[in-house]
């Protein structure tokens, strides 16, 4: 009919949008990991930063790939994707990756403001002190955390289609009185504790920093004198800004996503959807013209592609 030949066309658009916002943030993570992989290799001792963005990197490139997978499927492939374990393996896999994101993403906040914010207070001093050493055993805290999370998904998933779906009709595999929040109560209880705190966290981290910046700037206009800590505590200070406004687009879409669960309109679904896949592509866009190294490869290669091109022409 009609209606369904505009609900394909209006979904085929929105898809091809998607796609390119995911391909496009492919190809930036995957240009990160690969840079400070090969950094990795040439000098076999990454700083903290570098494996914070290398972890960060690599979980954003599977998030956005198994992102595209499962709202292709779910869009085109209705029908088939509620057949056997595929939609709790995929909710899984998308649901790690996620909180391997969202919980790294906050410790890089976390990190810049030990690293560059200055205060006196004992337990400031001995983190910035021992916070090399703690940045492996935080990001490995994050993984197994976010697995962990990822496999209490799975089952919760498993336990709400084997008392839901309807086997014995064909095309229709979700009840209509599906009670979703008897099944998913707990965890969207814990995924909220776990999004607040990563949210609180860089929140946390910009108030400290840009408090720090204000006494530091206020001691040296006293002093009438400009340091290299000034231009430190400034530009860190522009990046997790921006990352905080970033930060809070994510964080009102998990919200969204987290409330209206499955029972949602087609502009909330499509918002989410939008910014699932935007996000993590402009955050790690500002990463790469926040490290020079990074910088200064990805304009050569840009360079050397519009090169080739021009010579093809």
């Amino acid at each position: 009919s009609q209606h369904q030949l505009n609900v394909t066309t209006f979904n085929a658009s929105v898809m091809a949008i998607i796609s390119l916002q995911t391909f496009a943030g492919i190809w930036i993570n995957a240009f990160m990991v690969s840079v400070l992989c090969l950094a990795w290799v040439r000098k076999k001792s990454p700083n903290s930063n570098e494996k914070i963005l290398l972890v960060l990197g690599c979980s954003r490139f599977g998030y956005l790939c198994i992102t595209w997978v499962y709202f292709f499927l779910k869009i085109f492939y209705l029908c088939h994707f509620f057949l056997h374990s595929l939609p709790q393996l995929l909710a899984a896999i998308k649901t790690f990756l996620n909180f391997s994101n969202l919980w790294v993403s906050a410790f890089l906040s976390v990190f810049y403001c030990i690293k560059i914010a200055n205060f006196w207070h004992s337990f400031f001093i001995h983190l910035k002190v021992k916070i090399d050493r703690i940045v492996p055993w935080v990001l490995l805290g994050s993984v197994l955390l976010s697995l962990g999370f990822g496999i209490f998904l799975y089952e919760k998933i498993d336990e709400g289609l084997c008392d839901n779906i309807n086997c014995t009709t064909t095309g229709k595999f979700w009840k209509q009185n599906f009670k979703i929040h008897q099944h998913f109560f707990s965890f969207n209880f814990i995924s909220g504790f776990g999004y607040a705190t990563a949210f609180t966290a860089v929140i946390s981290s910009a108030l400290l920093l840009l408090f720090s910046l204000w006494r530091h700037k206020r001691k040296m206009q006293m002093k009438s004198l400009k340091n290299i800590s000034m231009d430190a505590h400034i530009k860190a200070m522009k990046y997790i800004l921006s990352f905080l406004f970033v930060y809070s687009i994510n964080f009102i879409c998990l919200v969204l996503a987290m409330i209206y669960t499955i029972e949602m309109g087609y502009a909330v679904t499509y918002f989410i959807l939008f910014s699932e896949t935007a996000l993590p592509t402009v955050h790690s866009l500002i990463l790469i013209f926040s490290n020079p190294k990074l910088e200064k490869t990805l304009l050569r290669t840009l360079s050397c592609v519009k090169c080739k091109i021009c010579m093809r022409q």
